[in-house]
C-alpha cells in the first residue's frame, strides 16, 4: 500500500511506517556529509541510489547551510524507514525556518527553475527525485517518500524474455 502524505503530518507518516523500524541518526551541521548519505542509502535500491543520493545531498545541505546556518553547536535529525515499496526520511533542523512552498514553485516553466532563493535548484532535484516532498508549518522538517519496486520484483523484470518485455509493462 502506498501512501500520499502532501496531507499528513510527520506523526501520521510515522504511524503509516510504524510496522517497520525506524532507524534515526543526527549529526552536527556540517557539509561533510559522505558517511552520512553511505548511511541512508544503503536501503535503497541500486537502480534509485543516484538519483536518490543526489536528492538527499541537497536536503542535508540545505538542512545544514540555511537551517542551521553551518552552526556546529546544532544538529541535523533524521528519522528513515523502508518498506517493500517505500522509503522515507524525516529530516529536521534546528534552524529558524522558512515558508515552504505549497506547491512546486510556479515560475518552474519547461522543467527549469526560477532564479528566486524560494525556488532554486535544491528545491527543483527535490521535486524531480522525490515522489512526495512535504514540510511541517515552520519549515524545520521535510519528508522525503520514494516509492520503488520490490528487489525481487526487479529481478524477475531483469530476467524476462525480451518477448515479455514488451507484453508487460516495468514498474
Amino acid at each position: 500500500m502506498t501512501v500520499d502524505f502532501a496531507e499528513q503530518s510527520a506523526q501520521q507518516l510515522t504511524a503509516h511506517f510504524s510496522r517497520h523500524a525506524w532507524k534515526a541518526l543526527s549529526f552536527p551541521s556540517t557539509l561533510y556529509l559522505q558517511p552520512i548519505l553511505d548511511i541512508l542509502l544503503e536501503p535503497v535500491p541500486v537502480g534509485d541510489r543516484m538519483a536518490v543520493q543526489l536528492g538527499l545531498q541537497e536536503a542535508l545541505v540545505n538542512a545544514a547551510k540555511h537551517g542551521n546556518g553551518l552552526d556546529p553547536e546544532k544538529s541535523i535529525s533524521i528519522r528513515y524507514a523502508k518498506t517493500s515499496r517505500e522509503l522515507c526520511w524525516i529530516i529536521s533542523d534546528q534552524g529558524q525556518g522558512f515558508t515552504p512552498p505549497r506547491l512546486p514553485c510556479q515560475g518552474w516553466s519547461d522543467g527549469i527553475p526560477c532564479e528566486s532563493e524560494e525556488c532554486g535548484r535544491g528545491l527543483f532535484i527535490l521535486y524531480q527525485v522525490f515522489d512526495q516532498v512535504h514540510w511541517n508549518n515552520n519549515g524545520t522538517q521535510l519528508a522525503l517518500y520514494k516509492r520503488h519496486a520490490p528487489t525481487h520484483r526487479r529481478l524477475a523484470l531483469a530476467f524476462r524474455p525480451p518477448f515479455f518485455r514488451t507484453l508487460t509493462p516495468d514498474l
